[in-house]
């Protein structure tokens, strides 16, 4: 399945917004991320696949859980993987089909 980039990176920004956000809620943000963390955790792994997907799920989700959220991880992976990842594509490959007529 072929994802949009920037679709992820929209899901992205919204997911680090949020994050952010829980940090300006008084007493409550940091009971807020514990259940923030394994959820953008899961989010991150099914946006990613792949080995790389699941190191960034477990950097958003120590991230996540820490006190003070302040790295937009989302977008970093979304950066890492569709500008600086050197990962080549797939060639595309051309079959030849002979019709008898």
């Amino acid at each position: 399945m072929k994802k949009n980039k920037f679709k992820l990176l929209r899901q992205g920004l919204l997911y680090d917004a949020i994050g952010f956000a829980s940090m300006f809620i008084p007493l409550v943000g940091w009971i807020f991320d514990l259940f923030w963390a394994p959820f953008a955790a899961k989010k991150m792994s099914d946006m990613y696949e792949g080995t790389t997907g699941k190191i960034a799920a477990a950097i958003v989700f120590m991230e996540e859980i820490l006190p003070f959220d302040f790295v937009p991880t989302f977008t970093l992976m979304w950066i890492y993987t569709y500008v600086f990842s050197s990962e080549t594509k797939p060639a595309t490959q051309t079959i030849e089909v002979k019709v008898n007529e």
